[in-house]
């Protein structure tokens, strides 16, 4: 299937690999910015010239329901969110609106104006929260832990009654840790990449993490992309949890990092307590046997080959003044 497809949160690291993604699958691809967010579509790069964007406040019903009216979308991929998890914490309300208001005024949408269009809602791990058991699959009782997974489900939970009550094609994808050069430096992923390409060119000499013991189920943003697009493929709508089925510490990944640049990491990595998380949840771990066998999806990128893909991209940006070696731009 092809046709135009929306995509809100079009500038984030997501919605890069996603518009690649249906470019190259020979879709129209149109995202819908906020009038404010009108410069982040440079993160868009060399697509830049290649997505469409249609200028429209994510929180004004008349303005989505005008744009879905004129578009007349084959899918919606909804990604609107907040980048960061724990900076929640600091909107609650906005997160919420943002996050299950741009979902629910999005299906509304949809309805009324009588599209056959097929809904992706970005759901994420943060929903689970508090697990009792791991793995975890769409059967996981919700236990989230902070505003960003609560909005998350009120998110999840929308696209649900939509798809059971009016009978759209309407999924959730919930989405574990996905990484990418294209992470924002205040991930620790990212943080940790930097850092060691920095240090490796004498650009810093240490860095400072919160707990090392800390366990992620990471993947590769490009391959979880993939993923998305396949849901909306199928014959049903259906939930998926997607993710790479494996723990690693965060200090497996501060290694693997080091060794990219052929360093010993323990000479130059401190902890700090006051970078712990206070939320911070050590069994999220996937199950993404619903994914493999109904989807035929598979993760394609290794954690070791995610690491030094994230570090290489990192040097090439520090040689070449792009980046900061603390991270700002």
């Amino acid at each position: 299937m092809t046709g135009t497809a929306l995509i809100t949160g079009v500038t984030g690291q997501d919605g890069y690999y996603l518009s690649r993604l249906l470019l190259e699958k020979g879709y129209r691809v149109v995202g819908l910015v906020p009038p404010e967010r009108q410069s982040s579509v440079a993160k868009l790069d060399e697509l830049a010239d290649q997505v469409e964007i249609y200028s429209v406040p994510l929180t004004d019903q008349a303005a989505l329901l005008t744009a879905v009216e004129q578009l007349q979308p084959t899918e919606i991929y909804n990604l609107a969110a907040p980048s960061f998890v724990p900076a929640s914490w600091d909107d609650p309300l906005g997160t919420l609106d943002l996050i299950t208001g741009t979902a629910t005024r999005l299906l509304a949408a949809v309805r009324q104006v009588g599209l056959s269009t097929r809904f992706y809602q970005a759901s994420s791990s943060e929903i689970f929260g508090q697990v009792q058991s791991a793995p975890q699959t769409v059967e996981t009782p919700f236990r989230p832990k902070n505003p960003y997974g609560a909005a998350k489900l009120h998110a999840h939970w929308t696209m649900v009654h939509h798809r059971e009550r009016y009978g759209l094609f309407a999924c959730s994808g919930i989405l574990y840790n996905h990484e990418s050069p294209r992470r924002p430096p205040q991930f620790v992923t990212r943080k940790i990449s930097l850092a060691a390409a920095a240090i490796k060119l004498g650009l810093r000499d240490r860095i400072s993490m919160g707990s090392l013991e800390a366990k992620r189920d990471w993947g590769y943003a490009g391959d979880y992309v993939e993923a998305m697009w396949r849901m909306l493929q199928a014959d049903t709508a259906e939930d998926y949890v997607i993710g790479t089925g494996v723990l690693h510490t965060v200090a497996d990944l501060v290694e693997a990092a080091f060794a990219c640049v052929g360093l010993d990491w323990q000479q130059y990595v401190e902890t700090d307590p006051d970078l712990f998380r206070p939320d911070e949840h050590f069994q999220l771990v996937s199950n993404p046997e619903k994914a493999q066998r109904n989807l035929g999806w598979r993760p394609q990128v290794s954690f070791e080959s995610l690491v030094e893909t994230m570090v290489t991209a990192d040097l090439d940006r520090l040689r070449a003044g792009t980046v900061a070696p603390l991270g700002a731009s």
